[in-house]
């Protein structure tokens, strides 16, 4: 009797598994088809960083991307050589120690910061510091995206976009979703959610929260081909509970309505409320969103880190990101303990934002 459980149990297991493995190829492989076909110029910062420049090799053989390094070129041909990286020939390697268009992106930094006290000096110090540089490449127009942070933290990225690049007109805050691969199959997408803000603002305020549902719609149309259906979580449901965190909330969805006016958004949603249809015809009857949301927008940072990480943790979803939205050209963040495989995943993710 126990091994027929065991086995019966294996079974479904196994089955959930192959289910969650093949909507996670479809919607990663139509975003690898669609960077093959519209190939976008991404510069990584960290060009001479191990992992960085297998996974450029990798990009390069298959026509992901056409790749900027940034750093020293005989140091980074000297270590695809030896690691018989083949295809790293195929990338622009940047040495900003002695290209002579550095003078221009110093020149283009200054102007852009001189009204915030930078000098010249200062611009061409800080031009020289590859996260700087790559985003002075996007804005010049000779870069389309950046991925970095193989290195360094989050804040490091991030700091130079917000300077040079700004955020995209009509939104003041960047924020981090993840894409979520689930085994759950009756729960968003088959199975397939976005999760935002689960990476950058602690205690976002109602309009930034509204900010944060309208950039992670977009990020589901833009990334993994979805039509979003938003749903704005809460403790309460319409009305269930009253507290000032319900009113931000509630706020917020009154201005994504007036930012998006045509996106499927509701609140506020309890989270079971906003996944189950039964409890979403309960609870808020008559919502297009309750009960078949494939958004999940968290009111704060803490229940959006924790929520992400119990999912992927209980459930054995896959959590792909985070992906930074918010900023006016594509620049992206990575773990300092990525794989490989990772830095692959997000180049083609940066890759797709750029095609929009």
């Amino acid at each position: 009797m126990h091994i027929c459980i065991f086995i019966c149990n294996f079974v479904v297991n196994f089955q959930q598994l192959q289910q969650k493995i093949t909507k996670n190829m479809d919607i990663l492989k139509s975003m690898y088809e669609r960077a093959k076909n519209h190939p976008q110029r991404i510069v990584l910062p960290e060009g001479d960083e191990p992992r960085t420049l297998e996974a450029a090799n990798i990009i390069l053989e298959q026509g992901l991307a056409k790749l900027t390094l940034i750093g020293n070129p005989e140091v980074i041909r000297k270590m695809a050589a030896e690691k018989g990286y083949a295809h790293i020939d195929k990338a622009t390697i940047f040495d900003p120690a002695t290209d002579p268009k550095m003078g221009e992106y110093a020149n283009l930094l200054y102007e852009l910061r001189k009204a915030k006290g930078m000098t010249e000096e200062e611009a061409k110090k800080k031009a020289q510091d590859p996260l700087y540089l790559g985003c002075l490449m996007i804005k010049a127009g000779d870069a389309d995206g950046e991925l970095a942070g193989a290195r360094g933290t989050t804040a490091d990225t991030i700091r130079p976009a917000f300077q040079i690049l700004k955020t995209k007109p009509g939104c003041k805050i960047v924020s981090g979703a993840f894409l979520m691969f689930t085994p759950a199959k009756h729960l968003g997408e088959d199975g397939f959610l976005l999760f935002a803000d689960c990476a950058v603002n602690p205690n976002p305020s109602a309009e930034e929260l509204a900010q944060i549902a309208v950039s992670t719609a977009e990020t589901a149309r833009t990334i993994a081909g979805i039509e979003p259906r938003v749903a704005m979580l809460s403790f309460s449901t319409k009305g269930s509970a009253k507290h000032e965190n319900v009113d931000k909330v509630t706020a917020a969805l009154a201005m994504a309505h007036e930012l998006a006016p045509e996106l499927e958004i509701d609140g506020e949603l309890q989270a079971d409320a906003a996944l189950i249809p039964s409890v979403g015809e309960k609870k808020a009857p008559g919502s297009k969103v309750a009960g078949h949301a494939n958004v999940l927008v968290f009111p704060d940072l803490q229940a959006g880190n924790i929520g992400y990480k119990l999912v992927e943790r209980f459930s054995g979803a896959d959590a792909v990101g985070p992906i930074l939205q918010g900023i006016a050209a594509p620049v992206n963040d990575l773990s300092r303990g990525c794989k490989v495989q990772d830095i692959v995943q997000m180049v083609v993710i940066t890759a797709n934002q750029a095609i929009k």
